[in-house]
């Protein structure tokens, strides 16, 4: 059964295993290796470091391997942000049920006419937001039509939807006075 390709931060074909040994310390010692390092660390020559240093590539292989792992780690943080991003949509939409709820339980009759044409705002902002429109009185700064909320990143959709729910919060605590 054949293997596939070697990765070159892998043992190499023909390498030996103190040669890759040696690569691997010296991989490991990450952006600020030198074979000065990994000699030391060794406790072998820096010739002898140097000269499997060029016969096996290392500063091109050590370069492949920091690239993979800077791939790896933006591949976790992206996971982290959609996991964080699911998480919060969770929690939004427990609270949106518990504040649906409670409205549900409003007399809308005990309600004052500028308490009614305050939650009226408050809910035509959220459907706007949620819609992707900028807030009531606020230029869209992405195009004529308002922002392309399928452009942004996951960073930006939070903060929007951090400032939309500090909003409400402000909202309904001016409404509590």
């Amino acid at each position: 059964m054949a293997e596939g390709p070697v990765e070159p931060w892998e043992r190499q074909s023909g390498e030996s295993p103190q040669a890759f040994e040696a690569f691997a310390a010296y991989r490991d010692l990450g952006p600020a290796r030198s074979l000065t390092k990994a000699a030391r660390e060794l406790d072998k020559s820096r010739t002898l470091l140097g000269r499997w240093s060029k016969q096996y590539a290392w500063v091109m292989r050590a370069s492949a391997y920091d690239r993979d792992q800077d791939r790896l780690f933006l591949a976790e943080q992206q996971q982290a942000r959609r996991d964080i991003a699911r998480r919060h949509a969770k929690l939004a939409q427990a609270f949106m049920g518990k504040a649906v709820a409670r409205l549900q339980g409003l007399d809308p009759r005990e309600l004052s006419p500028s308490e009614l044409l305050r939650y009226f705002q408050v809910a035509a902002e959220i459907e706007r937001r949620a819609a992707g429109e900028e807030p009531a009185g606020v230029v869209a700064q992405d195009s004529a039509d308002g922002p392309d909320l399928g452009s942004l990143s996951d960073e930006d959709r939070r903060t929007r939807m951090d400032l939309l729910r500090r909003e409400l919060e402000r909202r309904l605590a001016e409404d509590g006075r």
